[in-house]
């Protein structure tokens, strides 16, 4: 027979459309004849140019091995006419296929609680393959190439590689695949909120910034606000399904008010005796009729710390030194008040006796009544105006006078003790001093 060659040159390509494949994977070689469409084509195909028993447009290779590698090329004919060979493309067989171990997400740091997915991934596709596993963990990978945690936890922490197994000859396996560390976290992360400025003039803008340990790992961050205050929190979350952190400890964010309160006194002096009654308030200029609530300073004070007055009962030494105030409401707080200093004295009174003339019988001495302050802090002594006297003899009432000074006739035991207000504020009871008709004088 004469076979005429025509200028015609098939095309050989690879179905998959690589060149590179593994021992194991199944590929197409085909020849496809430019124009020669619906023809009754027979092919050739050689390899390395020695000759393949095949006569159909694809070659295909079930389970490829080394021995398939090497360059194939085809030619077609029919009825006296014969193609040109085609050129040569060339199939690379690789034996040794070395599997990744691969966390998705791949995070640094995974917490207690998150999803995470440790996989096996060997070229050439997953069906094909059995999976074997190797780990130190406390808890057996299975043997599949995909291993789902879904609730992640310490014991899951450990070292994984993998490597394959051939499904259709189980003697032929990967190499180990190099190791992956996953470490799982028992603490729970906690974002930390930033607040800048803090303070804020009326109209002013504030930057809130809210992070965690890593904040490139794939958080996405959640804000709320804390309370009816400028208060604010806020969580991170990331994953699939979402994990979600602890809140922030709350940030509160201040407009100061220029004014600054005042502390007053009602009675209005700094000098209070033992026992006396004694209001402090808190009074915020330009503040009327808004809602403050207020912060007292020493915090020591027994009545509501959201109160404006501050009420002493009954004075001791232990209510003595500076009190100071502040004012909070809505995105507001004041500045501290000035200090105010309350000083405790003690009241003691004495009797002086003073003769008059010889003490005859229905004679007359006078006696005099004053009030001495002394302070706990300083040694001196000091009068003080604008007290009434009391004077009682044998313990019983005798008669109130105003320049603390009478004259007395009877025998007996007097004393006297100071008062002042209204209420009346009483001193101690002074020392008595003994009085009789004998003339005589006695402590």
């Amino acid at each position: 027979i004469i076979l005429v060659l025509i200028p015609i040159k098939p095309t050989v390509t690879l179905q998959p459309p690589w060149t590179q494949i593994y021992s194991g994977e199944t590929i197409s070689v085909r020849c496809e004849i430019q124009g020669g469409e619906g023809a009754q084509w027979t092919y050739e195909w050689r390899q390395d140019q020695v000759n393949i028993p095949d006569t159909s447009s694809e070659y295909r290779i079930i389970r490829v091995t080394e021995s398939d590698s090497g360059g194939y090329s085809c030619r077609g004919k029919r009825t006296y006419l014969l193609t040109e060979w085609s050129d040569t493309i060339t199939l690379s067989v690789s034996l040794s296929n070395r599997p990744v171990v691969t966390l998705y997400p791949n995070w640094s740091e995974i917490y207690r609680g998150e999803t995470i997915t440790v996989r096996c991934e060997i070229h050439g596709g997953d069906t094909e393959w059995d999976y074997e596993w190797e780990t130190n963990s406390m808890i057996k990978a299975p043997n599949q190439n995909e291993y789902r945690i879904r609730s992640a936890s310490s014991f899951n922490s450990g070292n994984y590689r993998c490597k394959g197994r051939m499904k259709s000859s189980q003697h032929e396996t990967t190499e180990w695949s190099d190791s992956v560390t996953l470490t799982v976290s028992d603490n729970e992360p906690r974002p930390v909120l930033t607040v800048s400025p803090s303070w804020l003039s009326p109209g002013a803008s504030v930057t809130l910034n809210c992070e965690v340990e890593h904040p490139s790992a794939g958080w996405s961050f959640y804000w709320y606000k804390a309370t009816h205050t400028a208060g604010y929190v806020c969580r991170a979350g990331r994953g699939d399904p979402e994990y979600h952190t602890d809140h922030s400890q709350p940030k509160f964010v201040w407009s100061a008010v220029p004014s600054k309160p005042t502390v007053t006194l009602q009675p209005p002096w700094t000098q209070i005796y033992s026992g006396e009654t004694v209001s402090v308030s808190c009074e915020i200029q330009g503040g009327e009729g808004a809602q403050w609530t207020y912060e007292w300073r020493p915090n020591k004070l027994n009545t509501p710390p959201t109160s404006s007055e501050y009420r002493i009962i009954t004075v001791t030494e232990s209510d003595s030194g500076g009190y100071s105030c502040r004012g909070t409401r809505t995105y507001m707080l004041t500045k501290w008040s000035d200090i105010i200093t309350l000083s405790l004295f003690h009241l003691c009174c004495s009797v002086k006796y003073f003769e008059k003339q010889l003490f005859i019988p229905r004679g007359s001495v006078t006696l005099t009544c004053s009030v001495n302050l002394s302070s706990p802090s300083s040694s001196s002594s000091s009068s003080s105006s604008g007290w009434k006297y009391y004077w009682y003899r044998d313990w019983k009432s005798y008669q109130p006078v105003t320049n603390g000074q009478i004259s007395v006739s009877e025998g007996g035991r007097y004393s006297c003790r100071g008062g002042k207000g209204e209420p009346v504020y009483y001193t101690e009871y002074s020392e008595s001093v003994r009085i009789d008709t004998t003339g005589e004088f006695k402590l």
